[in-house]
């Protein structure tokens, strides 16, 4: 009895509307298709619960130069959310630090282009938005 009631505990789980869920077996992914509510599973697969809402990375503040080679420090911070749970991963293996670390290289490179293209006082006045939309 004890045995069919553990069985009974590792074959359900529950996804909450904040979620994204892979369902795993042996590290492999099985399926990330799960809408929120109770799920049964087979006990050898494993669950990874993801958040989906909106996550926010605070990057350090970086030097950058403009067209004119001034230096530049911006503060910047990115917002994002995982979308497709498969490819997340599979890239940066669920982990949210390696996420943030892959986001904030790829941030970090297109202000560099974006601010190398252009001038301090185009900087500072009127491009800050397109750039920021870039």
């Amino acid at each position: 009895m004890l045995l069919l009631l553990l069985i009974g505990y590792h074959s359900v789980f529950m996804v909450k509307e904040t979620e994204r869920v892979l369902m795993l077996r042996f590290g492999k992914v099985i399926s990330g298709e799960f809408e929120p509510g109770l799920h049964f599973k087979n006990p050898i697969h494993t669950i990874r619960h993801f958040d989906k809402r909106i996550q926010t990375l605070d990057a350090p503040p970086e030097q950058f130069l403009t067209s004119e080679k001034k230096n530049l420090i911006v503060d910047s911070f990115i917002k994002w959310r995982i979308v497709e749970i498969i490819p997340y991963f599979k890239t940066v293996g669920g982990s949210f630090q390696r996420a943030g670390q892959r986001l904030a290289e790829i941030i970090a490179d297109g202000l560099r282009s974006e601010f190398g293209k252009r001038t301090i006082k185009q900087v500072v006045s009127g491009d800050r938005s397109e750039i920021m939309d870039i």
